[in-house]
């Protein structure tokens, strides 16, 4: 219709106070705002914006799927398997006490999301997360001090409506 908006995903990068990474994934009908926003918070916070792509060698792109872990599923055979579809043959494994239960999370090819999706549905486990998401590939340390003041630019970005995700690469 008329007033149907044209969305576009926009990532932002730059680094923030301390040298600390920032991805700052957008989805926004009017990129001047965005950059706007997303520029002020990172002079606020003595950041700078970077140009696109100048820190994706920091950061790997992956799908992330998350699971419920399902009895008499042997993990390191279900990864062999999934390594034809470019998922990575380390994974993450957290069990909740309280809920008797434990999920999976494993990272793969974003190329192959679709593929990753199909073989968990087909093999009848019950997905609780599927995202693409940015990993550090290069954690850095930061003081208390400093984590907090990171953290407080992390919350303020993703107070914009047009901010999606915002990631970092403090430890």
């Amino acid at each position: 219709g008329k007033d149907q908006s044209d969305y576009k995903t926009m990532t932002y990068e730059g680094y923030g106070p301390f040298g600390i990474a920032v991805f700052v994934d957008t989805l926004t009908d009017n990129t001047t705002r965005t950059v706007a926003d997303v520029r002020s918070i990172f002079n606020k916070f003595n950041g700078t914006l970077g140009t696109m792509g100048s820190l994706a060698y920091l950061f790997d792109h992956y799908a992330q799927f998350t699971f419920k872990k399902k009895d008499g599923v042997d993990m390191d055979e279900m990864i062999l398997e999934l390594i034809d579809f470019g998922v990575n043959d380390e994974y993450d494994e957290e069990t909740d006490e309280e809920k008797d239960e434990t999920t999976i999370t494993i990272y793969g090819d974003p190329k192959c999301f679709a593929q990753i999706q199909k073989y968990l549905e087909d093999t009848g486990l019950e997905i609780t997360g599927a995202e693409f998401t940015y990993v550090p590939n290069d954690l850095k340390e930061v003081t208390d001090e400093q984590r907090e003041t990171i953290e407080k630019m992390v919350e303020r970005l993703e107070e914009f409506d047009d901010v999606q995700n915002v990631y970092t690469n403090m430890k």
